[in-house]
């Protein structure tokens, strides 16, 4: 890959970040001040940036508390500033539920709670329902995340074996008015998705959760399933969200319409094609693999240049045992699938952590594969492991622009020239 292909692409992933930085996204989506008290509470991986963007945005006095993952906190003045782990619970987010609940202890009708909700707050807010434990929940967490499923049926069970999620941390507030801020990750804008919807109540009941279980494999404990059974959701009718309010101040859809308007400005056409893709990360790469061949060969459906944008939230079932997360399994099987051809492609998740790892994700053209075997490596071998890390470590091609205070999941660009 030419050094100007990587930086052309890196200044798409920065125009998609900037989208969706805390103080532009809260411009204008303030909610009115209260004559009681402003309490903040908050839950995701860019919720203290969020937070410091409030603060400074308000102009009168908060109190309060977010939780977001470690090494993702920021200096703020008033408001506290949990780190927990993610993707799976720790004590340290059971001990940050706690905090959050505490917050909206003694609240009144006068009093405003400004809720700010970005993706991974599911595991960071882990509440075990009364009878289980932190380890419950940890299983729950491990089974959903290598199961495959999608974000949406993960979320359907969570919501159903928690104290906080599916609205019950809104309804903690009442009577105060609670305002939901939220920069969404999920397909489709959902705001009940993003983070279990701690303050948004969900129509989906227990049957929701019970389908996804089987449809997905998932073996849970039968203890576990039948708490799941017999425990719906609040449900949105319930008289202690009314007056409440939620609004998406940042999505996935905004932060590719800058990117492709950066694009534009470069003299290289872009080509949205969708904001809300789910599925298999490999298989997911398939599509786009051929879609890019046929541009490639033989001009269309785009014709040449084009970047091809996309995003969502695909998802991996563990197979082997190898590194990395869903947007290097992504490119790993992108790059087998455009072998030999003249492209450049990106793929990162827009908090700046691609699963575990250190890095957001990775570059990869039609010479990665080769490369990946002139080093002594079978891609295919790496891919069947789950094992992306290691293979574009291997070749240099890593993309590690570190935490980058927001999360708008998704985000691949693939250059035609």
């Amino acid at each position: 890959m030419t050094e100007t292909d990587r930086a052309f692409l890196t200044q798409l992933f920065d125009a998609a970040i900037a989208a969706a930085d805390p103080a532009v996204a809260l411009r204008g989506n303030l909610p009115d001040k209260p004559k009681g008290r402003t309490v903040v509470i908050g839950a995701g991986k860019g919720a203290a940036q969020l937070a410091a963007a409030f603060e400074a945005a308000w102009g009168a006095p908060v109190e309060g508390v977010v939780v977001t993952r470690y090494g993702y906190g920021c200096e703020t003045r008033h408001l506290t500033v949990i780190e927990a782990a993610h993707p799976v619970p720790d004590e340290a987010g059971l001990a940050a539920t706690r905090a959050l609940f505490a917050a909206l202890d003694g609240l009144t009708a006068d009093d405003l709670v400004v809720a700010l909700i970005t993706g991974g707050g599911s595991a960071l807010l882990p509440s075990p329902p009364e009878g289980f434990t932190l380890a419950d929940e940890r299983l729950l967490n491990e089974a959903l995340l290598a199961s495959g499923a999608p974000i949406s049926a993960m979320n359907a069970i969570r919501k159903h074996f928690s104290g906080v999620k599916g609205g019950r941390l809104a309804q903690a507030a009442h009577p105060a008015r609670v305002a939901t801020l939220i920069v969404s990750d999920v397909p489709g804008d959902d705001p009940a998705q993003v983070a279990s919807g701690p303050t948004v109540p969900d129509a989906t009941g227990p049957e929701a959760a019970l389908a996804a279980i089987d449809a997905y494999g998932i073996a849970l404990p039968q203890a576990m399933r039948e708490h799941i059974a017999s425990s719906p959701a609040p449900s949105p009718d319930d008289p202690t969200f009314e007056g409440n309010t939620v609004t998406v101040i940042a999505s996935a859809a905004r932060s590719l319409e800058a990117a492709a308007r950066v694009a534009e400005a470069k003299g290289v056409p872009a080509a949205i094609l969708s904001d809300a893709i789910e599925g298999e990360a490999r298989e997911v790469a398939k599509m786009h693999a051929a879609l890019a061949r046929e541009v490639a060969a033989k001009g269309r459906p785009f014709a040449r240049p084009v970047v091809l944008l996309s995003g969502g939230e695909t998802t991996v079932t563990l197979r082997g045992k190898g590194q990395g997360g869903r947007n290097s399994e992504f490119l790993l099987s992108f790059a087998l699938g455009v072998d030999g051809v003249a492209l450049a492609a990106l793929a990162a998740d827009t908090d700046g952590i691609d699963g575990s790892e250190d890095n957001a994700g990775a570059f990869a053209d039609g010479t990665s594969a080769a490369r990946l075997r002139a080093a002594g490596h079978d891609p295919a071998a790496l891919l069947a492991a789950n094992d992306a890390y290691s293979a574009f470590a291997a070749i240099g091609d890593l993309f590690a622009p570190g935490p980058t205070g927001t999360n708008v999941n998704d985000f691949r660009a693939i250059l035609i020239r």
